[in-house]
């Protein structure tokens, strides 16, 4: 062990004293501001179009209720075990 570092390390944190911390005068005059950028008002307006449109679409839901109930509402099996497929694979890539 250096006694001469430690003497070096202990002269260094007895010189430096901290001095008073001096009181900053608060004024009055000072308010908060708040801004918003284009992209965050555009946001905004995204948001509330989403929240006004309904959860539903009653116009294709309708047509394909009237299909179904007529028998001409046709779905292709190839298409359709595509899709099976994809949901299948999806399924087993988030486990």
């Amino acid at each position: 062990m250096r006694i001469e570092a430690y003497s070096q390390v202990q002269q260094i944190y007895s010189n430096s004293k901290v001095g008073k911390v001096q009181q900053t005068q608060k004024t009055n005059d000072v308010r908060d501001t708040v801004s918003f950028s284009s992209i965050g008002k555009d946001i905004q307006v995204a948001k509330q179009a989403v929240k006004a449109a309904p959860d539903v679409r009653e116009d294709v839901v309708a047509s394909l209720k009237a299909a179904i109930k007529n028998g001409t509402y046709n779905v292709s099996g190839e298409a359709f075990a595509d899709k099976l497929l994809a949901k299948f694979e999806e399924a087993e890539s988030l486990s």
